[in-house]
């Protein structure tokens, strides 16, 4: 894997606006965290611009995407919301290098199209971790701020992630390159040429949100029927938030039960990355974690994701 540098205070860091539009005030909320941390926030004006579900259209935010990745004043890109329409970006990206000049994209939710395309296909390594929308915009209850300095900064190697709510579904330890995010991008890249492909020996991360528990079934089916699953040796899964039957059947946790039964390796449930209903803490994508479940489950970061 590629490294981009580290993202240190005083560097800029570029905003950028891949899928659905957003709210000014949580943007300048986002903006005024930002400078708090230390960064010098940037942004196009076009992030303003609004198509039929997106902020802008699809040439205008992959140019937008790849100005701010090209600039050798910006550090890291990150976006301001997840929502719909990243995935458009990807055909406009197809002949374009980012493992050239890399640099640091964090986001979540949509948003996992792009970093899956740049964790697998390009070969640079990533954030999955708050973006500005209901996150950085609202400082400390809306994202883990020291997951995601340490990271950003070059001081993740060996930090231990044992936030509240993590639990053993399958007992175990295991190590490896740490990818994924949210199920429904993940799932829905596969049979087109931007399909979610981490390597053999990979850990997967797996989250989403207000998705009914057969639904999260079908998508693991999926992801399990395409030979994806077999080639991890480890599974963590997110919050989940919102994903309950409210009818009174399965659960998702007994979904992730069944998922874990049948998995060769260590599973837990409940790292609070991407769709959260507390802080969103931040995870590397494309170096190696270590999960284990004694004496407490945790995700242990092996690697630096910047150099």
């Amino acid at each position: 894997m590629i490294k981009p540098r580290a993202v240190r205070p005083g560097d800029r860091v570029a905003i950028v606006a891949p899928a659905s539009p957003f709210s000014r005030d949580e943007l300048d909320r986002g903006v005024a965290e930002l400078r708090q941390l230390g960064y010098e926030p940037v942004y196009e004006e076009s992030i303003f611009e609004k198509g039929l579900f997106t902020s802008g259209s699809a040439d205008t935010r992959a140019a937008a995407f790849k100005r701010a990745w090209a600039d050798p004043s910006v550090a890291a890109l990150i976006a301001v919301r997840g929502g719909y329409g990243s995935v458009q970006l990807l055909p406009l990206l197809d002949s374009w290098q980012p493992q050239q000049t890399p640099k640091l994209f964090i986001a979540y939710s949509d948003n996992t199209s792009l970093l899956s395309w740049l964790t697998c296909q390009c070969g640079t390594t990533a954030l999955h971790g708050p973006m500005l929308e209901r996150r950085l915009a609202h400082g400390e209850t809306g994202y883990d701020r020291t997951s995601l300095l340490k990271l950003m900064q070059g001081e993740g190697e060996g930090l231990e992630l044992e936030p509240v709510g993590l639990t053993t579904v399958r007992k175990g330890e295991a190590s490896g390159p740490l990818f994924g995010g949210t199920i429904t991008q993940l799932a829905g890249s596969l049979g087109t040429p931007y399909a979610f492909n981490p390597p053999q020996g990979s850990i997967l991360f797996l989250e989403d949100v207000n998705e009914r528990p057969y639904r999260i079934d079908r998508m693991l089916t999926q992801l399990a029927q395409s030979g994806i699953l077999r080639r991890a040796t480890a599974l963590v899964f997110g919050e989940m938030r919102g994903c309950e039957d409210d009818r009174g059947g399965p659960s998702v946790h007994d979904v992730i039960e069944a998922v874990g039964s049948a998995f060769g390796g260590p599973v837990l449930a409940g790292f609070p990355s991407g769709h959260t209903s507390g802080p969103c803490w931040t995870l590397p994508l494309g170096v190696r974690v270590r999960v284990r479940t004694a004496p407490r489950p945790a995700v242990v970061v092996e690697e630096s994701p910047v150099s």
